[in-house]
């Protein structure tokens, strides 16, 4: 079966952006070169000088960072249509590191090609800008995540947030999506030991609200689910008129 690479990303762009045929086409131009790749493989490391940005295809990938005495923060989790290291178009040295997480099938498009696009093509630029803001939205609303809120809601944000966004693009099937995330990663994003993620699934399982096993995350109960993460979806942007 023949992949479009591109039918992630612009599906995702027409949720946020008003693209024409035109800006479409010129974006499906682009060169673009097909990995499959298995899971916890670095796609780009810390100090690294990447000259293509990453496209996910399909499955999921991490933004990371190492800190102490090799700790690990996820600072993001990426989704089919993301481009997680498109600021590295114009910063040229990565600050992070950006790892699979399960299998994906990554597009890997050179950065000139990329660049010229941009340029040339005002509509491009601004939907790749409006997508680079909603990606700070989403960074400020982790750190509020992380700082201010207990174990127990900031796992309910983190995987409301991931079910949102997949629902928006129709990668969900009724409450359930596939996520393959485990119990240490999780934890590794929401800031806090695997021994107490494990808890807090006890408290929201117990709840009624979730279940995650087995690769795959089901929402019992959305509208409890959002309570307890005390859920805005404004931050995600998925309105053109907002």
């Amino acid at each position: 079966m023949t992949i479009d690479p591109f039918a992630p990303l612009l599906k995702r762009l027409r949720l946020t952006s008003d693209l024409s045929p035109e800006v479409e086409q010129s974006i499906r131009r682009l060169p673009i070169t097909i990995r499959r790749m298995e899971g916890g493989q670095t796609i780009v490391a810390t100090g690294d000088r990447p000259a293509v940005c990453c496209l996910i295809v399909d499955g999921f990938v991490q933004r990371s960072k190492i800190v102490g005495e090799g700790s690990r923060q996820i600072l993001a989790f990426h989704q089919p249509g993301d481009i997680p290291d498109l600021q590295s178009l114009y910063l040229h040295v990565l600050d992070h590191e950006v790892t699979t997480l399960g299998d994906c099938t990554l597009g890997f498009v050179p950065h000139d090609p990329l660049r010229a696009v941009v340029r040339n093509n005002p509509d491009v630029a601004e939907a790749l800008w409006r997508d680079t803001l909603i990606d700070a939205a989403l960074f400020r609303e982790w750190i509020c995540n992380v700082g201010r809120r207990e174990a127990a809601s900031r796992l309910a944000h983190l995987v409301v947030e991931v079910y949102e966004r997949l629902a928006a693009v129709g990668r969900v099937t009724g409450l359930s999506f596939k996520f393959p995330a485990t119990q240490v990663v999780l934890a590794e994003a929401i800031g806090t030991s695997t021994v107490h993620l494990n808890r807090v699934l006890q408290e929201l399982r117990t709840k009624g609200l979730l279940e995650i096993e087995r690769g795959a995350i089901t929402i019992f109960d959305l509208e409890g689910l959002r309570h307890a993460a005390d859920f805005d979806p404004l931050y995600l942007h998925l309105d053109p008129a907002l």
